[in-house]
């Protein structure tokens, strides 16, 4: 295996990050020369403690400026190659997550053997997909295309060479970060892949309502940013999902309850539309191999989410008029202990 580096991020993941230490220490004590960084964002449940105690290097983030996945991924990355100037690839994790046995293998011959993809990924899993119907729907949703791909998410396997051409991730985005640094990656004419192995199994713990709905708005703000930053390029990024959001969260619930007086009820008929678009997504998923009852979960949340993620591109857009910083949206739930 080519010199390797492992960037793991975190903040409050409590047991989820002894375990997800335990798995990278385990997968990479066969291999040489593979070097693991910890970067903490604000933790106060003792995880950098925790990361030493299993003798794993451990950085915190400075406090002046806001927390940020992206900013604790460069953090990483900037140590590991000073300390490590030989590095080739770089295994970024999200402190949530465990590594799946043999991932980094079949993904460094991935590189190996393509030098023009600068990025790999594959099936990130849900640890426990049945607990709760919002730990489904993340299941469903990682469960992408696989061969070439647009973005990546947290968990990857990158090229130091081409980390380093595009000067990493973006710093100040809250959200979103691995999908902005994959459109300047490709522009520079790398190339992107998703292979059919799972890679990490990921703890969502999402039990209430209220944590998908944050999720969820999140989602809505990294869409607004997306189409703020590329929008207008010939990519056109996120501006489909942008409007589809307007219409279904807001413009056509508007005009059918705020014409109702207006027409005796019969705008409300266009309400009907939300049910022809349930049936689009349901045949969707199931063609893409999910069940039934699986499929009528996603259709329903799918519809259900255009309201918050309207609410996240608002909250984007009014921060980005009274010049205001941006500030992490959490879902996830402390484990202390």
């Amino acid at each position: 295996m080519s010199k390797l580096g492992i960037v793991i991020i975190g903040r409050n993941e409590g047991k989820r990050l002894t375990e997800c230490l335990k798995s990278v220490i385990n997968e990479t004590k066969n291999y040489d020369n593979t070097a693991i960084i910890y970067v903490d964002s604000g933790s106060t449940d003792g995880s950098l403690e925790t990361a030493k105690s299993l003798g794993v290097s451990a950085l915190s983030l400075d406090s002046d400026r806001p927390f940020t996945a992206a900013r604790g991924r460069n953090t990483g990355f900037q140590w590991l190659t000073q300390q490590h100037p030989n590095l080739t690839y770089v295994q970024f994790m999200d402190g949530d997550c465990t590594l799946i046995s043999g991932w980094l293998e079949k993904a460094s011959q991935m590189l190996d053997n393509n030098p023009t993809l600068a990025v790999v990924c594959g099936r990130r899993r849900e640890k426990f997909p049945d607990a709760t119907p919002y730990n489904r729907l993340a299941d469903m949703e990682w469960n992408t295309a696989i061969g070439e791909a647009k973005a990546c998410g947290g968990d990857a396997l990158m090229r130091v060479e081409a980390l380093q051409q595009v000067n990493g991730f973006n710093d100040s985005l809250i959200c979103g970060e691995e999908p902005e640094m994959c459109i300047r990656l490709r522009g520079r004419g790398w190339k992107i892949w998703r292979l059919d192995e799972d890679m990490t199994s990921h703890d969502a713990d999402m039990t209430q309502f209220t944590q998908w709905w944050s999720r969820m708005v999140r989602s809505g703000w990294a869409i607004a940013q997306g189409m703020a930053m590329y929008g207008l390029t010939p990519e056109q990024y996120m501006v489909r999902q942008g409007i589809s959001n307007w219409l279904w969260g807001f413009i056509l619930p508007v005009i059918a309850l705020g014409l109702a007086g207006w027409t005796w009820g019969l705008s409300l008929l266009l309400l009907i539309g939300y049910l022809l678009l349930g049936w689009r997504i349901y045949r969707y998923r199931c063609a893409c191999g999910d069940t039934p009852a699986q499929s009528r979960l996603y259709a329903f949340f799918c519809i259900l989410g255009k309201f918050p993620q309207i609410v996240g591109q608002v909250k984007y857009w009014l921060k980005r008029w009274q010049g205001q910083p941006a500030t992490l949206i959490e879902y996830k739930k402390s484990q202390f202990g």
